[in-house]
């Protein structure tokens, strides 16, 4: 266990507050802050329950250890009642009741959620349901007054992380085909809503901002995509700011911004005040739009020209089937999502203009490979772990801000 480190604040940098190191521990797959103490809730894959207070040295040391039967996969935590939800690899969901003063958790129930891995469980307080899914392809919601299991829902594959409308009873759950279910829940009854298409790999956050109806989503394919579930338009606005696979979102709604986090390390804030452009659909066809050359797959073309076949390619911009040399200019287009340079045909670099260059999002390194984030807005600041079985405060003042 490590001493606190206090950072000399720099100008729109996250301030790495605390450093929890413990080789007795393994990797950290949830984090919580405890409210109205200083401190923070972690479950972890070596079975471990660990409530962590601040001592007067600056140092964070477990008032509470506690092991379970499994790995811990994911855990929830619900500030007034002071319960904590944790899903377990074997496909069980332990309720606790955590004391007062963060020095004791009681065991209250355990839930036979899944056949398979956990891998979301949310809790709301308001209508006394638990939402749990699992790698066994299912979604369960129960009724935590008495442990009752109201209903389930078979998904197209395995759902991977989860959101909840406690008001609309919509469930929200990224699956591991890049697909995302969204399913109306009540007692034993369920109705699927949609299936939202538009990753390439498994999703793996989830956002859901309750004040604009917005659904984000984060996937191994690095891209994050806005989702105005709201306005009944089946808009969808792509991100793509990340070079692996984003782990975390979260909103910051007194700022509107965005944060994600992922594999690469970084923490990628996004204004998302401003009007964005939704990706443009890729279109398809025999031979590249401007030149006339015949994509590989078009025999015909290739054998009356007498010509080899080329590679189709996209222009971000604008979506048009083009060839390699008709689409050779690169730049950025933040308003499209792109803060990193893309390919483009001649006349959309053309028509970018400097001021549409001008990056929408800003880029912080965390020096870990974060594969979960949770924030404080109280205090403005967040926890992470990562791979590397490190957990890490930050102070947000400095980028979480108009």
């Amino acid at each position: 266990m490590a001493a606190e480190i206090m950072t000399k604040p720099q100008q729109r940098q996250p301030i790495l507050l605390s450093r929890i190191e413990d080789d007795t521990q393994d990797v950290v797959t949830m984090a919580v802050f405890t409210p109205n103490e200083e401190g923070i809730i972690t479950v972890s894959i070596d079975k471990s329950i660990r409530i962590w207070l601040k001592r007067e040295t600056g140092q964070y040391w477990p008032s509470v250890c506690h092991f379970i039967e499994s790995p811990c996969t994911t855990m929830f935590y619900s500030e007034e009642p002071r319960l904590m939800f944790v899903g377990q690899d074997n496909g069980n969901v332990d309720e606790f009741k955590v004391s007062e003063d963060y020095n004791q958790i009681t065991h209250q129930r355990k839930y036979l959620a899944h056949q398979k891995q956990v891998t979301g469980c949310i809790f709301t307080h308001q209508n006394e349901v638990l939402v749990v899914c699992g790698k066994d392809k299912y979604i369960t919601w129960h009724w935590t007054k008495n442990g009752q299991r109201f209903g389930g829902y078979q998904t197209p594959s395995q759902p991977m992380c989860l959101q909840y409308d406690h008001q609309s009873h919509y469930v929200f759950a990224g699956l591991s085909n890049g697909e995302i279910t969204v399913l109306k829940i009540n007692k034993n009854e369920s109705q699927l809503i949609t299936q939202l298409k538009g990753h390439s790999g498994s999703i793996a956050c989830l956002c859901w901002d309750p004040t604009h109806q917005i659904l984000y989503s984060g996937s191994s394919d690095k891209s994050i995509i806005m989702w105005d579930i709201g306005s009944n338009k089946g808009t969808a606005i792509e991100l793509q700011g990340h070079t692996s696979k984003v782990t975390s979102l979260l909103y910051a709604s007194h700022t509107q911004q965005l944060l994600s986090t992922g594999l690469d390390g970084m923490l990628v804030v996004w204004n998302m005040e401003i009007k964005r452009n939704e990706t443009p659909v890729w279109q398809e066809g025999n031979q590249c739009i401007k030149c006339k050359q015949p994509f590989f797959w078009n025999f015909k073309q290739m054998w009356s020209d007498k010509t080899v076949g080329l590679r189709q390619h996209h222009c971000r911009k604008c979506g048009i089937a083009v060839c390699a040399s008709c689409s050779s200019k690169r730049t950025t287009i933040p308003l499209y999502g792109f803060e990193f340079e893309v390919r483009v045909c001649e006349e959309c670099y053309e028509s970018v203009t400097e001021e549409q260059k001008a990056p929408t999002a800003t880029f912080h390194d965390l020096k870990q490979s974060v594969i979960m984030l949770y924030p404080d807005w109280s205090k403005c600041r967040f926890v992470t772990s990562g791979n590397d079985r490190t957990i890490k405060l930050w102070d947000l003042k400095n980028i979480v801000t108009k």
